[in-house]
């Protein structure tokens, strides 16, 4: 089996208020059917063989669930396959010698824990202040109790395959959060269920996320470029509408 030699440009940082800089690493012997959180590991073995400190990546599930494993790749939100997380990208995609840069997300309300690791508890404020529904409805109902049509089913359960990763808001100038907040709004706001809080929902979200920080969206599409699950940019759009609708019936 061919083996192949990269160097890793990665970002080292030790804690949230300390200096960060690039260091570099020799990952040699690599097989092209490695993940690239695997090349990490192989990697991590290495240093601590050495007595170093590893590097720090969040990772979980590698089956490109939980999006917990997002960084950046040579500049790219989970590297340069489409639709995909890091834990997906294999070494193959990379060529013998390559150099790879590799740093965290970059945004205000994701501020670095170590190295790759990002505090994305903003994103759990968000979900926090309105992506639930609290009516109460007793027990579950049959499934085809409330007819919903099939073309609002499929918009609503596209918009719950957001992972909340945080891809789009490293990839947006802006650093918005509007693909994972819309995408939230939408599987709720869409389905009768969340239908009796959708005015509630939207306003609660959104302002949160201009709480926590997160810029506006300039409807450019670098998040949907990024997005692991493929979200649309309409689904911004569909949140931009329920919102001003809000704050009309608000008034």
């Amino acid at each position: 089996m061919t083996k192949m030699t990269v160097t890793l440009r990665v970002w080292r940082q030790a804690g949230p208020s300390a200096r960060g800089r690039f260091v570099e690493y020799a990952a040699e012997g690599v097989s092209p059917d490695m993940s690239f959180l695997e090349m990490l590991d192989v990697i991590n073995e290495g240093l601590i063989r050495k007595g170093e400190d590893p590097i720090a990546f969040d990772s979980d599930c590698r089956e490109g669930i939980c999006g917990t494993c997002g960084f950046l790749v040579d500049g790219v939100a989970h590297g340069p396959d489409r639709g995909t997380t890091v834990c997906q990208l294999y070494m193959r995609r990379f060529t013998d010698g390559a150099t790879i840069t590799v740093e965290p997300w970059r945004a205000r309300a994701f501020p670095v824990i170590k190295d790759l690791v990002v505090d994305r508890s903003a994103f759990d404020r968000i979900i926090q202040a309105g992506g639930y529904i609290s009516v109460n409805v007793g027990a579950a109902p049959d499934a085809h109790a409330i007819p919903v049509p099939k073309s609002v089913a499929d918009n609503a359960m596209d918009a719950a395959q957001c992972i909340g990763c945080g891809a789009c808001v490293a990839a947006c100038k802006n650093a918005s959060a509007a693909l994972f907040v819309a995408a939230k709004i939408t599987h709720l706001n869409l389905l009768p269920h969340g239908e009796p809080e959708q005015h509630k929902r939207v306003v609660a979200m959104v302002d949160q996320a201009d709480t926590a920080g997160f810029g506006s969206c300039s409807n450019e599409g670098e998040c949907e470029a990024v997005c692991p699950k493929e979200i649309k940019l309409s689904t911004i759009a569909r949140m931009n509408r329920q919102y001003a609708r809000a704050c009309w019936f608000d008034r």
